[in-house]
């Protein structure tokens, strides 16, 4: 009798970590997905500006040129970075988080997203800061008005993007509270109770 239940006690530890696992699996590919989809999005953009800006770049004179040329180049760092996260994403293998991996990995891209949001806002001040100065100086104001308008553009795509890709990716937070529930810890013992 007793090895009928311990047993029976062995298959459900078995069966609940074959549950979790397969949890944590589709909680990592779907935030990998939402990931990989993020850096589509900003590699798009990168693309489109670096295409349109060293084309328009050329054909412009003055502050239209200087706008253009900063979206070019300001686009070069962006598609560096798509190109990364991209990779991250494609590279990793869903199954092969923990736990805590998953928690850790999900905070993780969480937080990136919310600091990139709050550099986006220093973005937008410094391209107003030299949209205002060009009105003040008489070296080249065209260059300090194309920058600055470029530099609040992208400080705003990037503000829109960056706030979305936190939301988005917060939205799988609910998905980690069913696999941290019945889980306690005291001072030297970890539990964890299962309601029937």
């Amino acid at each position: 009798m007793k090895r009928k239940l311990l047993a029976l006690a062995f298959t459900c530890f078995l069966a609940l970590a074959y549950t979790q696992a397969q949890g944590l699996t589709d909680i990592n590919r779907q935030r990998l997905e939402k990931q990989r989809i993020s850096m589509l999005i900003l590699g798009g953009w990168a693309v489109g500006n670096i295409a349109l800006g060293a084309t328009l770049a050329t054909q412009r004179e003055g502050e239209g040129q200087y706008f253009h040329a900063m979206n070019a180049g300001w686009n070069l760092v962006n598609l560096g970075l798509a190109a990364a996260g991209y990779l991250s994403a494609v590279k990793a293998d869903p199954a092969a988080f923990g736990l805590y991996a998953t928690i850790s990995e999900q905070h993780k891209l969480q937080k990136i997203f919310l600091f990139n949001a709050g550099l986006d806002v220093g973005y937008m001040m410094g391209g107003l800061y030299l949209m205002e100065r060009s009105k003040n100086t008489a070296n080249k104001p065209e260059r300090l008005k194309g920058f600055g308008k470029s530099i609040l553009l992208q400080g705003a795509f990037l503000f829109a993007f960056d706030l979305g890709a936190f939301l988005w990716q917060a939205q799988g937070n609910g998905d980690l509270q069913p696999l941290l529930e019945g889980l306690s810890f005291t001072g030297n013992s970890v539990g964890w109770v299962l309601r029937f």
